[in-house]
């Protein structure tokens, strides 16, 4: 029997993360530090608005679009936080999660052999969006030295006759990179000039310590040049309700909405009566969870260094990007074999593209308690093959 693949899904690399996601599933006694997930459940007041809802009724679709509510307060929300206006009924559209959104932004705007010019190392799936929508993507990779900051020279670099669009993702997963204002305006000077999109991924935006989160959108000249996406799953601790949005000029909008119609319907409408009240009653939850997460932050970013791992300190999102170059092995090779050993899990930088190999990312989301036992046990492991002595990993032993 022949195969029923289709090629460009044969070709499609496997998620780097999954790997060890499902090697830790079989084991016991398991410290994850590997899942981007937020460890706080859903705001109890956020969680009763999609409670009522469903004892109201509303189990029916919605708009295409999404609820005019929830596209009226998604407005509100980034007039009042970066000062860009959208109109609700035209360029704004509400998706099953970012995942959803990406792809749409992807297929709407490319026809086969464009390129899309991607900033690594990023989420796994931004690489392959481009390329399940036709597009050829053009990898640009992102350095310590710039503190995994992309600069305007890299992209110029990158730009051919055929490149349509450049996708960023700041705050960055898996680094926790903030790109700099300095450096979006050198990317926006860069789209600028060759007449270029840019799909701003920017989930993370309210996951930022000690600096501020810039909206591509709010750039000069870029409100029309941008597709802009986030959601409720990081900020709001809602990753299950499966609710993103997109906004976008109109005509691009209207293309984004066409495919959304076919292929979806509407966002789960439970999740959407959600994402109104967290939108407008729920920036003290965030902000709450954003202190967590910076003791969290600090915690995890010190034990790192005090083991050698040299970990840059981390703006935005929740996860550190610690170098594991002291210890001569391969990422892939120290992730497996700290899982197998001490039972930690994390992810190793090569799964986010080439500029992520000989580091690991360790998300920060897990509680203080179990983020001071994975460092303990990361202490034991560089002990116990000679990376570090015991002297030199007092300090991680003494943060847990």
């Amino acid at each position: 029997m022949r195969s029923f693949i289709a090629k460009n899904v044969q070709q499609l690399r496997p998620s780097g993360i999954r790997r060890y996601f499902d090697i830790a599933a079989t084991m016991e006694d398991v410290i994850t530090l590997g899942i981007g997930e937020p460890s706080f459940a859903t705001p109890d007041h956020i969680i009763q608005a999609g409670i009522d809802s469903l004892q109201r009724g509303m189990t029916g679709y919605t708009a295409n679009s999404g609820l005019p509510e929830l596209r009226a307060a998604v407005a509100g929300y980034i007039g009042r936080l970066y000062g860009v206006n959208y109109d609700p009924a035209e360029e704004i559209l509400i998706t099953v999660g970012v995942s959803e959104a990406l792809w749409l932004a992807m297929k709407a705007i490319l026809d086969p052999g464009d390129e899309v010019i991607v900033v690594q190392p990023c989420f796994v799936a931004n690489t392959a969006a481009v390329e399940m929508a036709g597009g050829v993507p053009v990898t640009v990779d992102a350095h310590a030295d710039t503190d995994f900051q992309i600069t305007g020279a890299q992209i110029e670099a990158a730009v051919t006759g055929r490149t349509k669009a450049i996708l960023i993702s700041y705050p960055n997963n898996p680094t926790g990179a903030v790109l700099s204002r300095e450096y979006m305006l050198q990317v926006a000077d860069v789209a600028e000039r060759h007449d270029l999109l840019v799909i701003s991924d920017e989930i993370y935006e309210r996951l930022v310590y000690g600096v501020e989160h810039i909206c591509f959108a709010a750039l000069p000249n870029m409100r029309e040049r941008t597709i802009l996406l986030s959601g409720m799953s990081k900020s709001f601790a809602m990753t299950g309700w499966r609710i993103g949005y997109a906004t976008a000029p109109a005509a691009i909008m209207d293309a984004m909405r066409k495919l959304h119609q076919y292929l979806i319907m509407s966002a789960p409408t439970v999740g959407q009566v959600a994402a109104v009240q967290a939108l407008l009653h729920g920036d003290e939850d965030v902000l709450a969870m954003r202190a967590a997460y910076d003791r969290r932050r600090r915690l995890i970013v010190d034990g790192f260094n005090s083991l050698g791992l040299t970990c840059f300190e981390p703006r935005g999102a929740f996860y550190a990007f610690p170098s594991i170059a002291s210890t001569g092995m391969t990422d892939e090779d120290f992730c497996e074999r700290l899982l197998l050993e001490e039972r930690v899990a994390v992810v190793p930088g090569s799964a986010f593209g080439a500029s992520g190999a000989g580091f690991i990312r360790a998300s920060y989301t897990n509680s203080e308690d179990n983020i001071a036992k994975a460092l303990e046990r990361l202490a034991r492991f560089m002990a116990r093959h000679g990376f570090v002595t015991s002297s030199d990993a007092a300090p991680a032993l003494l943060l847990a």
